[in-house]
């Protein structure tokens, strides 16, 4: 049966899916009209709400009861896309999803402070969710992603970026809401340390292994699936994992052209750049540590009693490495 695509994922809670995004549209509220249309336009544009389907489910696969998950599903959502705004300053991004982000239409100041109005909205709401356990997680995480982008930000034009310094980065820029979101979830269950440990295991393997296939993608995908240019990344001078082990199993001529692009931030050598990528192994390299990631995530479900929640967390490890955008 695995993996269920993310339709009929999503139909397992669709109820509860629903209040969410009523949720979200009344968290939008606000005085000032254009934090609506920029929060709006964000949000609305065509991303998969992996981590708030994630509360969702964890919640159900818990035994959770209450509607609070609704709120902390709300929440994660808001972070999430107070950090795209965010990023998409730092990084000068002018595309996302396949729309121009909201920086380019609006400009960077716009999107910085509609990017803190939803941080802000999101706390409010986490006072709402009124668990300790859950506030401490959503506290500490927000600090970690801050620390991740930071990370990023030094290493962007460094070749020598090594495979353990990427992980860090994405460690703290992607993988920790994910853990947020399944950990935070867990606490609506119970006390049960067990469950809580593993969920916490779960959400963050899957976040890793999301992230590497995300920079797999930006080699082998194409535009219009992934609503960004391929190369984007090296244009940046990131040194994502696959450009690292480019490097490190390519030839010296390869391992040359990709350090001055990262050095540089530039695309000029695209084409033999990506096939360097392509032809060395790096590709396969982390597709397979991105599969040993998912695959721990879902050994951690184990610990949850058999439910079509917990066969839709898993479905949703699978999707991780699987997708195409």
């Amino acid at each position: 049966m695995y993996p269920m695509d993310l339709k009929q994922i999503i139909a397992t809670v669709q109820d509860d899916f629903q209040a969410v995004d009523h949720e979200v549209l009344r968290m939008l509220d606000s005085r000032v009209p254009l934090i609506e249309k920029i929060a709006e336009y964000i949000i609305s544009s065509g991303g998969k709400r992996l981590r708030p389907l994630i509360v969702l489910l964890v919640a159900k696969a818990s035994g959770y009861q209450g509607n609070k998950h609704i709120k902390l599903a709300t929440l994660i959502e808001f972070i999430h896309t107070a950090t795209l705004l965010h990023d998409d300053v730092v990084d000068t991004s002018d595309l996302r999803r396949g729309r121009p982000t909201a920086n380019a239409k609006w400009g960077n100041a716009p999107s910085v402070l509609v990017g803190d109005f939803l941080y802000s909205r999101a706390f409010e709401n986490l006072v709402h969710v009124g668990d300790m356990d859950i506030m401490a997680t959503i506290s500490k995480a927000t600090s970690i992603i801050a620390e991740g982008e930071v990370l990023q930000l030094i290493n962007v034009g460094k070749p020598e970026t090594t495979e353990e310094d990427y992980l860090k980065v994405i460690h703290g820029k992607t993988a920790t809401l994910f853990e947020a979101s399944s950990l935070g979830a867990s606490f609506l269950g119970g006390t049960n340390p067990e469950l809580q440990d593993s969920m916490q295991i779960y959400g963050l393997e899957l976040g890793m292994a999301f992230q590497i296939i995300d920079d797999v993608l930006d080699y082998i995908g194409n535009a219009d699936e992934l609503g960004k240019n391929v190369g984007d990344d090296l244009a940046e001078g990131k040194p994502t994992l696959p450009l690292i082990k480019a490097m490190e199993f390519g030839s010296p001529e390869q391992r040359s052209l990709i350090a001055d692009a990262i050095s540089n931030a530039n695309r000029d050598h695209l084409e033999p750049i990506v096939s360097a990528v392509r032809d060395s192994g790096a590709l396969e390299y982390c597709i397979e540590l991105a599969e040993t990631k998912s695959k721990n995530a879902i050994r951690h479900l184990m610990v949850m009693p058999a439910s079509i929640y917990r066969d839709c967390l898993e479905s949703i490890a699978h999707i991780a490495v699987q997708r195409k955008n």
